[in-house]
């Protein structure tokens, strides 16, 4: 068996470093795409292009669009009168929002302790309207406590001295750093990309340059050539993942606090269950093409819900019945918890066992549902 398998192994590595674009597949596109993908998905909304409507054009006015850019977050790009004006920005793509200031903004917040102000915001793009509503309902809230206490000096000292005062602590991540927890979760997905793509091609290009023939007529057992086509893509994308790792370390500076054997362990169950999965879908596949289109299929669903872009928790029921059988979500959850949070195996021994029968389907369905004439 072992010499068997041997020969099998031996022979699938000549195939994989005979073809150039599979290995920078595996050995490049970490690197580059975990170098570009967290610089480039980005949580926060800068540069917000607003157009401003000053009736009043007074010194509150011109105080609280100094607050607003000062910011960072806003940029003014219309300064006017006109209403209509500043809606053809909107129209134009050349503003995401309108703050109108009304005639006596200054004569009544000095006079009636009160005011209001418009504010109209682009929803096209929700998740942008959302937070830059967010941001600028913040400075507006501070430009009217600071408006209060000009007017009542007093009210300073009785802010400081009163109430509650809210500190909040982030743990595993003191400086709201997001990307502590975007790079390892792309260091997950890529790790599946790498293990599902190419273990589901794997099969399909002995069929589709006829050396499968050959294999079927051979005293080769089904597990031996099962397993002569996992243990060589599963070595590769151990040392892909290792790449990742080291990318992830010096690049972005982010300190690892679990375990390392732990990681590793993780992953290399977590590798086997989706090379099983990549090689079922190979064995049922007939061309390439076939193969990509499927494991493309399922690699968004795995991808989109595992949690690695929106919390599972704010998902609908029926979403998260899909997450919780998505090994994606698993794979990535455990990478983070012991890179982030020095999770340990009794944190984690769901994660294995969910993996774990995932794998053993994966690869006992394969072995089955592969026609072998001898």
């Amino acid at each position: 068996m072992f010499r068997t398998l041997s020969i099998l192994i031996r022979k699938e590595f000549l195939q994989i470093f005979r073809n150039k674009a599979i290995l920078a597949i595996i050995f490049v596109m970490p690197v580059v795409q975990l170098i570009v993908l967290p610089l480039a998905a980005s949580y926060e909304i800068k540069d917000v292009k607003i157009a401003v409507v000053d009736h009043d054009k007074s010194t509150y006015s011109r105080e609280l669009l100094r607050k607003v850019t000062a910011s960072g977050y806003f940029k003014i790009n219309y300064y006017g009168e006109n209403y209509p004006s500043a809606y053809s920005e909107i129209e134009r793509e050349k503003a995401d929002l309108i703050l109108e200031i009304p005639n006596n903004f200054e004569k009544n917040l000095v006079r009636e302790k009160n005011e209001k102000i418009l504010l109209a915001i682009n929803a096209i793009n929700g998740t942008k309207a959302g937070l830059s509503g967010s941001y600028l309902a913040q400075i507006l809230q501070d430009f009217n406590q600071q408006i209060q206490v000009m007017n009542k000096p007093e009210m300073e000292f009785a802010k400081k001295n009163s109430g509650l005062e809210i500190i909040p602590i982030f743990w595993f991540n003191e400086h709201y750093n997001y990307r502590l927890s975007l790079v390892p979760g792309i260091l997950a997905f890529l790790v599946t990309l790498i293990g599902g793509y190419l273990a589901a091609l794997n099969i399909v290009q002995e069929k589709e340059i006829g050396t499968i023939e050959q294999i079927n007529v051979s005293p080769i057992k089904k597990r031996d050539f099962i397993l002569g086509k996992l243990i060589p893509f599963w070595i590769l994308a151990m040392v892909a993942f290792t790449i990742g790792l080291l990318v992830t370390i010096f690049v972005y500076g982010i300190e690892m606090q679990g375990s390392l054997i732990l990681l590793y362990l993780f992953v290399s169950i977590y590798l086997i269950t989706l090379l099983g999965l990549g090689l079922l879908v190979s064995v049922y596949s007939e061309t390439q093409q076939q193969a990509m289109f499927v494991v493309f299929f399922f690699m968004m669903i795995f991808i989109l819900m595992s949690g690695l872009f929106t919390p599972i928790e704010s998902m609908t029921n029926w979403a998260k019945y899909i997450a919780h059988v998505n090994p994606v979500t698993y794979g990535a959850d455990a990478i983070r918890l012991i890179i982030l949070k020095n999770s340990g195996f009794s944190d984690l021994y769901r994660h294995f066992l969910v993996i774990i029968l995932m794998g053993v389907v994966a690869i006992i369905w394969a072995v089955l549902r592969y026609r072998k004439t001898t």
